[in-house]
């Protein structure tokens, strides 16, 4: 996977100009083993509950990246240690996760990558309440599935299309 998100920018600003690539707000610190990452969007809107995110990850990845909108929340983490080595044997190529993960340690040697705003030690709910599918808002940046997702050291994008 040979790309950055600098260049991608830099190659092009008619997009950038045009809404059609977006650049997500700097907040998001990298927890997985891989630093790079990049594919199609799979998403999800849940709040404190990552019953969802359990049963999505448990499927087959297919090279996406899932994109979790958990509503900026920093009172629990979505994803951990099991959540990481589902998303790594199941062929996720990452996870965006706009709230807390926990278990930075495992999640460091999941060869998956993993992005979230902190990490919190206390767990979610599991009641299965969200949505899956859906169009998502994470830092001030409309994710739809499908929507091809950038990720590097430098920052995340979001095109609408697939980058040369």
């Amino acid at each position: 996977m040979s790309f950055a998100t600098t260049d991608l920018c830099d190659d092009n600003p008619a997009m950038l100009d045009d809404g059609s690539l977006q650049v997500l707000s700097p907040f998001f610190r990298h927890f997985g083993k891989r630093a790079k990452f990049s594919g199609p969007a799979a998403t999800l809107k849940v709040h404190e509950d990552n019953a969802l995110v359990r049963a999505t990850l448990e499927t087959q990845g297919g090279g996406r990246v899932l994109v979790i909108d958990g509503g900026g929340s920093l009172r629990r983490a979505l994803v951990g240690g099991q959540l990481g080595l589902l998303a790594q044997n199941n062929g996720w190529a990452g996870v965006i996760v706009d709230g807390c993960v926990r278990d930075s340690a495992e999640l460091a040697e999941c060869d998956v990558g993993i992005m979230a705003l902190a990490t919190h030690p206390q767990r979610s709910a599991r009641d299965g309440v969200g949505k899956r599918d859906v169009n998502v808002q994470i830092a001030g940046v409309a994710v739809c599935p499908g929507d091809w997702i950038y990720a590097d050291a430098d920052g995340v994008l979001v095109a609408k299309q697939k980058l040369a």
